[in-house]
């Protein structure tokens, strides 16, 4: 499966932006789907993950109640919807998809990667 991540920009604190990761080559259906993100020197971090279900469901501590990751099947498409930005959000964010149901929090356990799409959050 091809994952095509887009979405990303540069927002003031506090804004919102939806981030997409469409898939190509394979349906999402058979896959459970996570965004991570790699910030300035840091190392790639877990943010938020999904079963088969979208009402399955994980996040790092720090985005919850901030952000949503959800599911469209019949577009092929991952979103994760993040809502009161802050500039340590900042990041590069990365879909990433694994065969099966686990939606892992682990990065070594995905084997399907986008390109990354950039935010920033300003103060």
């Amino acid at each position: 499966v091809q994952l095509q991540a887009s979405g990303g920009g540069l927002v003031q604190a506090g804004d919102s932006l939806r981030l997409s990761c469409a898939a190509s080559g394979r349906t999402f259906s058979s896959y459970a789907t996570g965004w991570f993100r790699q910030g300035p020197e840091k190392e790639r971090e877990f943010v938020a993950a999904t079963g088969w279900s979208s009402s399955s469901t994980d996040y790092t501590d720090s985005v919850k109640g901030r952000f949503t990751i959800s599911r469209d099947i019949a577009k092929n498409t991952v979103y994760l919807q993040m809502n009161s930005l802050k500039p340590e959000d900042t990041a590069v964010y990365y879909c990433a998809a694994r065969l099966g149901t686990y939606r892992s929090t682990r990065k070594q356990d995905y084997a399907y990667w986008g390109q990354g799409t950039q935010v920033t959050v300003s103060s």
